[in-house]
């Protein structure tokens, strides 16, 4: 088992992203907790693929819980949901503690995030049929499921964003549409079926977040062009400086505020107001995020010859 910590980090601390992008619940909990299991996995030789289908698998099922008009039902769901959650972080830690990131994990990875949520949408809405809501429902419920992917992929880019500008390009898993493109025209359908299938899907992914943030895009390519990808020390103050007050702003459309809320109308027996919230609040959110990281981006490139 290879572990590798850095200068003044404890093994916890060495397999965290950053802690500017750690939520409470990741540093207290969810880090914590899954440390412990990534750990008893390396000791079982286990891969980090295995525990992201693993969790993959308790998520899907949790959606399937929320189905039943029971509160012990759904909270059981709950249980396996937070369960898969901690799994999607031990996959991560998994992979950092024997140094096998890869490529195809992290593709997989969000892959199986999608498809626990579809199951939450699609069970959602069965439910909501089932106790006689009309079929505009299923509308209701695929308008939330598309403002909940643009949130997801926007929430996620900028979070790489800030690792890549701020930790460096080792410390990031910040993915492009043609780095990708190359990849995936590297695998062949005949050959490769399931990861063909995975990097179109993830290209595709992808090329969403760019289109959602097109100046944090040319700044990226801007870098990459002129410095060869190399980020001054000076620079990633300046960014870290401007970024930091946004990441508590991002994190409210990150998976535990979503967890958070769906819990709750669980609990007091409204799951469709997960929807509306969806469709209001965090789409509010997500446009004034959006503007203002593009705002930040025009003033970086507009400072450009400051980056060298």
């Amino acid at each position: 088992m290879s572990e590798e910590v850095g200068p003044g980090l404890s093994p916890l601390e060495a397999t965290f992203k950053t802690r500017d992008v750690e939520g409470i619940a990741d540093v207290y909990f969810y880090r914590r907790v899954a440390f412990r299991l990534a750990q008893i996995f390396a000791r079982l030789k286990m891969k980090p693929v295995t525990v992201t289908v693993l969790g993959g698998i308790l998520g899907i099922l949790a959606g399937h819980l929320y189905f039943y008009h029971d509160l012990t039902i759904n909270i059981i769901g709950m249980i396996l949901h937070v369960s898969a959650n901690l799994l999607d972080n031990a996959d991560g830690q998994l992979a950092r503690i024997l140094n096998q990131k890869s490529r195809i994990g992290r593709v997989t990875d969000s892959f199986f995030d999608h498809l626990i949520f579809l199951s939450i949408y699609v069970h959602l809405t069965l439910r909501a049929l089932v106790e006689g809501a009309s079929p505009l429902v299923c509308l209701l419920a695929i308008a939330a499921g598309a403002s909940h992917a643009l949130q997801g992929a926007a929430a996620d880019y900028f979070r790489n964003a800030y690792l890549y500008f701020v930790k460096g390009r080792s410390g990031a898993e910040w993915d492009s549409s043609s780095g990708l493109r190359s990849e995936y025209s590297q695998r062949q359908w005949k050959t490769e079926p399931w990861h063909k299938f995975l990097f179109a899907m993830y290209l595709n992914f992808t090329r969403q977040q760019e289109f959602l943030s097109p100046r944090l895009k040319q700044l990226r390519a801007m870098i990459m062009d002129h410095f060869g990808g190399e980020i001054s020390e000076s620079f990633r103050q300046d960014y870290r400086a401007v970024s930091r007050p946004l990441l508590r702003w991002w994190g409210f459309l990150m998976t535990n505020t979503r967890m958070f809320f769906l819990f709750f109308f669980l609990i007091i027996d409204r799951p469709t107001w997960y929807f509306w919230l969806e469709l209001s609040a965090f789409n509010v959110l997500l446009i004034y995020l959006i503007s203002r990281q593009e705002r930040m981006s025009r003033t970086l490139l507009q400072g450009a010859p400051g980056l060298s």
